[in-house]
């Protein structure tokens, strides 16, 4: 395990680049709620759009130059740009000195991913990926009963994130800037869970198409794959589904788990874990939480506290091989 000699600072000083809808909407709001972080320079290429956010979060600097952002006094950055940007700025950000917190998915390619881990570890700072899902109470329980045996071996773990998201002007709709369409976007959330219940994963296998939304990028993906230790996992993801179930359930030997209400949702309502062990009632906890506060929080100790985070930039390469293997098997037969 990596471990800093750094100086332990008592509250972080963030920087924030990328202006998007989910860092207006979600991810400052978020990081505002938690007193040991504080935001205090932002960063976009649209100095009119970086002016917007500094003034409506009352943030002090506004940037549009990334080096003059990264010289600012800040201890952390949150990478919050399109796809194509993360590896430039993780690399420049990692050789500044400051710990990053990137969007999934991490990289373009896994070449580039690993290049930032390489970077990251050479410059002594530590690299964390946004894979929400994981720090959400429900989900973190859900691991708990797995890790305790209380379900026997795992036979299969569905995960399921299906969503309606018309081909618009976003950089997620061009290739070139994203990488890929609704299996970049949401299904790697799908891949993390998996792999955060099942364990290692030495197989995978499946299909995208454009079934609803013909675009350049792919509006659904499915795949089964398998795990290393036991049993098999199967998720699909799209951009094409007005009404979704959303859901996760993990079957064993011993028992089930089930999880609603959390996939795709920004905690308003209460998720609901269901536990059903062989020999014993169902029972049913529901749970009210925004998981991108868990996950910001536990990011937010690991930095104070010079610790590795919980979802390191290993996790976000392993998680893109996965998916470049899906996308890479798109082999039709001809009947």
């Amino acid at each position: 395990m990596l471990k800093l000699s750094k100086r332990i600072v008592r509250r972080l000083k963030w920087g924030v680049a990328g202006c998007g809808n989910f860092t207006e909407n979600q991810f400052i709001p978020a990081l505002q709620m938690l007193p040991k972080s504080k935001i205090v320079s932002v960063f976009s290429s649209d100095p009119a759009r970086v002016r917007f956010i500094a003034d409506k979060f009352s943030i002090q600097n506004a940037y549009n130059d990334f080096d003059s952002f990264l010289n600012s006094d800040i201890d952390c950055v949150y990478i919050g740009s399109a796809n194509y940007k993360h590896y430039p700025q993780v690399i420049s950000a990692a050789k500044a000195g400051k710990h990053i917190l990137c969007e999934k998915p991490l990289a373009m390619n896994t070449a580039q991913a690993q290049e930032m881990i390489d970077i990251c570890k050479a410059n002594k700072v530590y690299l964390a990926v946004n894979y929400v899902h994981r720090h959400h109470p429900l989900i973190v329980k859900s691991k708990e009963i797995i890790d305790k045996g209380m379900i026997g071996s795992i036979v299969s773990i569905t995960a399921h994130f299906n969503i309606d998201y018309a081909p618009n002007a976003n950089f997620r709709f061009n290739k070139e800037l994203s990488g890929g369409g609704a299996l970049r976007d949401i299904g790697t959330h799908m891949i993390d869970l998996l792999r955060y219940f099942g364990g290692d994963i030495i197989e995978i296998s499946g299909i995208m198409d454009n079934i609803v939304y013909k675009s350049e990028v792919d509006d659904f993906s499915a795949a089964i794959v398998q795990f290393e230790k036991s049993g098999y996992g199967y998720f699909n993801c799209s951009f094409n589904v007005k009404k979704g179930f959303n859901r996760v359930e993990i079957l064993g030997y011993n028992g089930s788990l089930s999880i609603e209400n959390l996939i795709g949702r920004k905690g308003t309502t209460p998720g609901k874990l269901v536990i059903n062990l062989n020999g014993e009632g169902k029972k049913a906890f529901r749970k009210r939480a925004n998981k991108l506060v868990y996950a910001l929080r536990s990011v937010q100790k690991s930095f104070l506290l010079n610790q590795e985070p919980t979802v390191t930039g290993t996790d976000g390469l392993i998680n893109l091989r996965l998916m470049e293997a899906l996308e890479n098997q798109q082999n039709k037969i001809t009947i």
